[in-house]
């Protein structure tokens, strides 16, 4: 098994290995499926394989995140303990993916856990990025000069940013 963009399993155990590729489920949705829905029982995280899935948040349906390439991980409320989907992902093309049950990862996991250990680290690379990359977006055109705090923790707006 082979992910283009994030190999998930490089370097960990055979056995591990093995188990984790029984685990999945090859699943194909169309264009306009949603995977999920936020606030629906977190069960599963998905590996993209093809295809393109908007990930949104509210009833208005805000985009957050756009997973457009292979090996892209999504769904991953199920995987840090949290038991309902913080968002919402709809395929935005017809898409194949790779689906896994979030239990039976736990207990593979727990079988192997030096494994299990690397890819949760993996995970919070991916997932810190993912962070890094919407801070990025937020600050955009729009960055705001900074004075220090001092340690009080407050910002104060430079007189360039003010309209």
């Amino acid at each position: 098994m082979y992910f283009d963009q994030m190999d998930l399993l490089r370097g960990m155990n055979r056995d591990f290995v093995k188990a984790f590729i029984d685990l999945t489920v090859r699943d194909s949705h169309r264009k306009g499926d949603f995977l999920f829905r936020e606030g629906d029982e977190a069960q599963y995280f998905y590996i993209l394989l093809k295809g393109s899935v908007k990930i949104s948040i509210g009833q208005t349906g805000h985009t957050v995140y756009r997973v457009d390439r292979p090996g892209e991980l999504f769904g991953w409320s199920s995987l840090v303990g949290r038991d309902l989907y913080s968002a919402s992902a709809e395929c935005m093309e017809d898409s194949k993916l790779l689906k896994v049950e979030n239990v039976g990862l736990e207990r593979i996991m727990e079988e192997h856990s030096a494994d299990g250990m690397v890819f949760y680290k993996r995970l919070a690379k991916t997932l810190g990025n993912r962070l890094l990359a919407s801070y990025q977006m937020i600050s955009g055109p729009w960055k705001t000069g900074v004075s220090e705090s001092f340690g009080t923790g407050q910002v104060q707006e430079s007189e360039a940013t003010r309209g």
